[in-house]
């Protein structure tokens, strides 16, 4: 929703959508009167504006949750930008949810799809998804761009800030004034830099960030003197990452170079803004544990633990640590966290054998294999210090320094025999035929052995007896 006067364009509203909310913007801006742009920034905005992708359709123009089937379910994820939930009916968390549910439908209204599956009478559904438990939320893009599940608070706001966020544009115009403001107000934000004249750049990021469902946000420009602050060329396309609210320079670039793949093209891309889309630093909290621990990138994750009393200090020791290691420009992927030892003294312990005390622990984790380090590579304990902790991250990633396991043999057995569980009945829901047709040939195979041994024995047992009856 753009805002014009006597024909120039003004500003992109980006508020909530309600009728009071509108009403409220509207009436400011005829008491106020309307702020004219700089002129000599009106061509290359206006012709920015015209190539940003807008939407074609209108999603959710009931407001209300859609109960869906084994048909209409396909139907959705393959339309997308549906917000999905699995329950049971039985399952008491569904049933706290449900209201809920039903508010943010309406709330959605004219933005996004927001529906349910009954696992109960659609089972075959949620085998398909790998539902585990109930309720589980899951956000499907469509144009082939997957699903990401939601794991978020269950509360109102919380969901609406998410459904917000993934049913709000795909890039955004960035004016050169604005872009500090942005840097920020976001942990962290991309921004494309292409040349006035050629839109294909922005064609292809818009495509490969619908994996990132809103979040970071995605900037587009064709800004000159952005051009010069950031030392790039004018005639290239590139896109920036920024992280930690520094916009003094990126902490990632990406050049747009023309894959003779389309897929390719697009599968690069997506994965260097899905490795970028954490910030260096930040809480380890239950609001940000599940994008940090198991982000798709498998990043390393330094835990600092401590008490309530330590934990500003360590939080802003962990901050310089981050920062030398993103200024040292080494390789690997790596989130430098802090944790509150006392409220998740429980988890620490059971994972890592971290006890609670006066002390700050650290440790060096990859939850996606479920090790962590807790020495440098001279063998010493992890110490609150930079050389310490960038010393063991440099052994965990060339593999010189020993992990230790998270789970105990007990454990990772269970974990083994489950994923063999997991993987048979997989291959048996997706490829039915296939395996009843081997288990048949594996069958007949078996009685037709059985059948010329049997026949074999026989044989074996009539030369015997001729034998005797002659001698």
């Amino acid at each position: 929703m753009n805002l014009y006067r006597d024909g120039e364009f003004v500003e992109t509203f980006k508020k909530s959508r309600e009728i009071d909310v509108l009403r409220e913007y509207l009436t400011a801006h005829a008491e106020a009167g309307f702020v004219a742009r700089t002129p000599e920034l009106t061509a290359a905005e206006d012709r920015t504006a015209a190539e940003l992708p807008l939407p074609s359709k209108t999603y959710n123009p009931t407001g209300s949750v859609s109960a869906l089937d084994e048909t209409s379910f396909e139907e959705m994820i393959k339309e997308g930008h549906a917000f999905i939930k699995f329950y049971a009916p039985w399952c008491g968390h569904c049933k706290k949810l449900a209201p809920i549910w039903v508010q943010l439908a309406k709330q959605m209204r004219d933005k996004l799809n927001i529906a349910e599956v009954d696992c109960e009478a659609h089972s075959s559904i949620c085998r398909s998804q790998g539902i585990s438990g109930y309720p589980m939320l899951f956000y499907y893009g469509g144009n082939g761009s997957g699903k990401t599940e939601y794991s978020g608070g269950r509360k109102l706001e919380q969901l609406k800030a998410f459904a917000e966020k993934v049913s709000g544009p795909a890039v955004q115009k960035l004016k050169d004034e604005n872009l500090e403001d942005e840097v920020t107000a976001h942990p962290v934000i991309y921004l494309l830099l292409h040349p006035a004249s050629d839109n294909k750049p922005l064609n292809q990021v818009v495509e490969a960030s619908h994996v990132l469902f809103g979040s970071p946000p995605v900037y587009v420009s064709s800004s000159p003197s952005l051009y010069d602050r950031f030392n790039v060329p004018p005639s290239t396309s590139l896109v920036l990452a920024f992280k930690d609210r520094d916009f003094s320079a990126p902490a990632a670039t990406y050049p747009l170079s023309h894959f003779s793949n389309a897929n390719d093209r697009k599968d690069h891309l997506s994965n260097w803004l899905l490795r970028n889309r954490l910030p260096t630093n930040m809480p380890l909290d239950s609001d940000s544990f599940q994008e940090v621990m198991n982000a798709p990138h498998k990043p390393l994750v330094v835990i600092a633990a401590a008490s309530q009393v330590d934990l500003v200090r360590t939080a802003d020791t962990i901050k310089e640590v981050a920062r030398r290691w993103k200024d040292s420009k080494a390789e690997g992927d790596v989130v430098f966290t802090w944790m509150d030892a006392d409220k998740w003294s429980s988890w620490l312990k059971s994972m890592y054998g971290i006890k609670a005390g006066s002390a700050v622990h650290v440790v060096v984790a990859n939850h996606s294999r479920l090790v962590y380090y807790d020495t440098d590579q001279h063998g010493e304990k992890i110490k609150l210090s930079a050389n310490s902790i960038l010393s063991a991250i440099s052994g965990a990633l060339s593999g010189t320094t020993p992990y230790k396991h998270s789970e105990n043999i007990a454990e990772r057995l269970a974990r083994y025999l489950n994923d063999k569980l997991v993987a048979i009945e997989s291959l048996v829901s997706h490829h039915p035929w296939g395996v009843t047709s081997f288990i048949l040939a594996a069958v007949v195979c078996i009685v037709l052995f059985l059948k010329r041994l049997m026949s074999e024995e026989y044989t074996l047992a009539d030369e015997l007896a001729r034998k005797a009856r002659l001698d």
